[in-house]
Order: C-alpha cells, then sequence, then structure tokens
C-alpha cells in the first residue's frame, strides 16, 4: 500500500480534495493521511457478486446493491482508526439514491445502510479490523446487520444491531440457510457463496 503526501483535518476535507483531485483506487483516511488499499482479491469479488444475484432474485433493485465501491464513512473511535470503509457490499435504503448521485459515498450525516457485507482477509490484522474495529465503527452508525464473510473456515457470521451493540444471530456454514432480519424472504445457503 502507499501513502499519499496529503493530509486532512477533517472528513469534509478529504471529501473536497478528493472530489477535486483525480485518484485511481480506494483510499482510506487514517489519522488524517490517504491510505490506499490493495485490489480485492477475485475471491472475495465473486463472493460480493454471489450475495448480489442472491438480493435481486428476491426483487432487490440493483441500483439499491453495491459491491466494493461504496464508501461509507465511519466515526473513529480509537487511534489508527479509518474515517472510511470500503465494504465488499453494501445495501442501500431507496433514500441514499438521491443522496448518492453526486459520489457513492454514505457519510455520518446520512441513514446508514441497510447491509453491510465482509469478507475476512487472511491474517490476523485483517481479522481484528473486521471482526472487532470495523464492528464497532459499523455499530456506531446504526447500521442494522452486518456479515462477516471467511473463506478459509466457509463460514458467515450474521450480526443484528440491538440497541448500541450487535448480538450475534449464529456462524453458519455447509448447507445453512443465511438467516437475515433485513431481508427475511432471502434463501441463501452459505454453501452458495462458496
Amino acid at each position: 500500500m502507499t501513502q499519499a503526501k496529503v493530509k486532512f483535518t477533517t472528513f469534509e476535507e478529504y471529501l473536497s480534495y478528493s472530489d477535486a483531485t483525480p485518484m485511481e483506487g480506494r483510499y482510506e483516511v487514517i489519522d488524517g493521511a490517504l491510505i490506499e488499499l490493495p485490489p480485492e482479491s477475485r475471491l472475495n469479488s465473486t463472493i460480493a457478486v454471489r450475495i448480489l444475484l442472491a438480493l435481486l432474485t428476491v426483487g432487490i433493485p440493483v441500483e439499491l446493491i453495491h459491491p466494493g465501491k461504496c464508501e461509507v464513512q465511519v466515526p473513529v473511535l480509537q487511534p489508527g482508526d479509518a474515517a472510511n470503509r470500503f465494504p465488499d457490499l453494501v445495501v442501500l435504503r431507496p433514500e441514499h439514491l438521491e443522496l448518492t448521485q453526486r459520489r457513492l459515498t454514505l457519510t455520518l450525516d446520512m441513514p446508514p445502510p441497510r447491509l453491510i457485507v465482509e469478507v475476512v482477509s487472511p491474517g490476523k490484522t485483517n481479522r481484528d479490523r473486521d471482526y472487532i474495529y470495523k464492528r464497532d465503527q459499523y455499530a456506531d452508525i446504526g447500521l442494522p446487520e452486518y456479515w462477516l464473510i471467511d473463506p478459509v473456515a466457509q463460514t458467515v457470521t450474521v450480526l443484528s444491531l440491538q440497541g448500541n451493540a450487535y448480538r450475534e444471530l449464529g456462524v453458519f456454514s455447509q448447507q445453512k440457510a443465511i438467516p437475515s432480519v433485513e431481508f427475511a424472504e432471502l434463501e441463501l445457503a452459505v454453501e452458495q457463496l462458496f
């Protein structure tokens, strides 16, 4: 990952800069600096597309489903936290369509998306980021449902927001259906993702 030589004091400064300056790739803002994210793996992208296709079959409009390209502003809860995330899949609310016409970024003053899915990359740092730091950040923005997909264990952990914290609905594998509070009509077994 490369680091650009620019520093921001607010997220709004970053948004203005990135709107005015052509930037290739995706960047997280960490401690005011731009940190380039590596490209997604083929497996992560494939899993996100499989979920997209399943959501389409139950009538979720395609313009509400964004694999890998939707930026979500999150609160910095501790030093070193990113101020923005690029989840593997985001399902927007209909009101987001107007709010994101200019830029596919959800800011803290917008309603949270309905669902965020993260495909966990190998390594302790990646696992901690998805299972601990992002979990806390997503709970803080009021995200109602969060899935963590572990390709190594071939499991899906489903979290549902209860008050200010997530309650784990379970860790699912093989032929088990993935239960969704937001999309009760969804019929998707874990094995279909892999």
